[in-house]
């Protein structure tokens, strides 16, 4: 009941397996939203088997102990869905359970309840808000008595989402790792309650954060607070080019923008006493970061001449400033160099770094407009971890993140 127009999903299958590994040899991962049948979910199963063939990896056991490594899966295909719950095995898994013949009752109800122990239970402390949760992730209420197991031996990555309460739903279990989804407004609640059980959670398992439905206009949220309690997949709305979604972008040309970026060592490991890293907590200063912006040139051959100013040169400035945990964040500016076509600024900013690993270098240029909104003239987002010291051309990028052919900043960078 989506407002998209339908398309057969073979051709979706097809265009993947043609087109999966052309910007990276890292595994690709496809998550599926279904609403299957048990005779559509043997024929997707097909479908997917006979179309990736070798290029789909199929888990050794339905439930992993451990997720494989990227360098483990190069070149590979994995599925990630909710795992169909089959009928018989319910069945059985209840009669061991139990023999006093409630589960023959249960059957005999039509709609079987749900195997959550916080169904009815739940006192609402720290439940979390439904309002914008997507129904693609929610487990079926009903359980199908003829699900294709075929199906299920396809699916790597198993999902679901929080049902009850929240320190539930992110309980680490020792024998199998999953994947659990939030939207945005729930990660912000969660984190705010439980970020430490969150970051436990994400050190074996998988988190996923989801633009909230009311985001009719394809913006974006801040990808910050998902990235800094451990999250590794974190959801954008990819035609929506805003701040965020450039912010993603300078994150992950991280690692030779491969499309995957090892955690620092932090966000995976636990202190002697079952601590965990505290993004929100007042850190001592790590690294410092100085920055020196001294001119910009390229826009005469990227931009027409009236393109900032119908009757003079361009009046250009420049933004720098940090992206990071709260303590890091800042943005400073430069003078305003008034008709020039080739602004040189020479000043120098300096950054302290409480988190350097999960900081970000922001640079924008606009044109300032003493009557009308300041005109975009570039930007780029960096790592700062992976900056290569000294003196560097910086080139910039549109709005959409597309570099421009000529534009540049010289730039120098120190990291002490």
């Amino acid at each position: 009941m989506t407002l998209t127009a339908p398309v057969e999903i073979i051709k979706c299958l097809k265009s993947i397996k043609e087109h999966a590994f052309c910007a990276s040899t890292y595994p690709l991962v496809i998550t599926l939203e279904d609403h299957l049948t048990a005779d559509l979910q043997a024929k997707v199963a097909e479908m997917i088997t006979e179309t990736f063939g070798d290029l789909l990896y199929v888990p050794s056991s339905d439930a992993l102990n451990e997720f494989p490594s990227p360098e483990a899966l190069m070149k590979r295909i994995i599925i990630s869905t909710k795992p169909p719950q089959e009928f018989r095995e319910f069945l059985k898994a209840q009669g061991n359970q139990n023999n006093n013949g409630n589960t023959a009752n249960l059957s005999d109800e039509g709609a079987l309840r749900r195997l959550d122990s916080n169904a009815d239970d739940s006192d609402g402390k720290d439940d979390l808000d439904e309002e914008d949760d997507e129904e693609s992730e929610e487990e079926d209420p009903k359980f199908q008595p003829d699900t294709a197991c075929e199906y299920r031996k396809l699916i790597t990555i198993h999902a679901g989402k929080p049902k009850g309460h929240l320190r539930d739903a992110l309980k680490v279990d020792p024998d199998k790792v999953r994947r659990l989804s939030l939207s945005e407004t729930q990660l912000t609640k969660a984190t705010a309650s439980h970020g430490a059980d969150i970051i436990r959670f994400t050190q074996k398992n998988i988190l996923r954060v989801y633009p909230k439905g009311t985001r009719i206009n394809s913006s974006n949220y801040d990808p910050i607070n998902a990235w800094t309690h451990g999250a590794q997949m974190v959801a954008f709305n990819m035609q929506g080019h805003d701040k965020s979604l450039r912010l993603m972008q300078g994150f992950f040309r991280a690692n030779g923008g491969c499309g995957y970026v090892k955690k620092p060592d932090f966000l995976l490991k636990t202190g002697p006493n079952g601590e965990v890293f505290d993004p929100k907590a007042n850190l001592p200063v790590k690294k410092t970061l100085k920055v020196k912006v001294y001119m910009g040139d390229g826009w005469r051959m990227d931009f027409s001449k009236t393109h900032f100013d119908a009757f003079s040169p361009p009046d250009f400035y420049a933004r720098v400033g940090i992206a990071g945990v709260k303590a890091d964040c800042v943005m400073k500016k430069t003078k305003t160099i008034e008709d020039q076509w080739v602004p040189v600024w020479d000043e120098e900013f300096t950054f302290p770094l409480t988190v350097p690993e999960l900081a970000l270098l922001r640079v924008e240029v606009q044109e300032y407009d003493m009557s009308e909104k300041h005109d975009f003239g570039g930007q780029t987002c960096l790592p700062v971890m992976e900056l290569k010291q000294g003196i560097r051309a910086v080139p910039l990028h549109d709005r959409k993140g597309n570099r421009y052919k000529s534009v540049r900043l010289l730039m120098r960078f120190d990291l002490i």
